[in-house]
């Protein structure tokens, strides 16, 4: 498991229905968001890298997905250095997909959506 609740526990005070609302956020946006930004990697629209890297990292941030986050606030810092850092984006992305897409697929297992 490479997701934990604790922040959205602290946040909740108990409160499941926010709990699973919150999970069915992050399933629902963040795959868009994730073919948004492979989408403009490959259009090489280094602002929309930047802007959908900046819009996933507190999604997988508050999932308690530190490495992602990392990658995910990467991503975004060399999105906004634009084509020079073309091949680390390509790079990184492919990580930032497989963490999230195993999140997806463990939420999905372990809420029952």
């Amino acid at each position: 498991m490479i997701y934990n609740l604790d922040k959205i526990n602290e946040l909740a005070e108990g409160d499941n229905d926010f709990i699973m609302a919150v999970v069915g956020v992050f399933l629902e946006e963040v795959p868009q968001d994730l073919a948004e930004l492979e989408e403009a990697l490959t259009q090489k629209n280094f602002e929309s890298v930047y802007k959908m890297a900046h819009k996933i990292k507190p999604n997988v941030d508050l999932l308690g997905m530190e490495d992602t986050r990392k990658l995910a606030l990467n991503i975004e810092t060399l999105g906004k250095k634009g084509e020079t850092e073309e091949a680390e984006i390509t790079r990184l992305v492919p990580m930032l997909k497989k963490d999230i897409n195993q999140v997806i697929s463990e939420l999905r297992n372990d809420f029952s959506f």
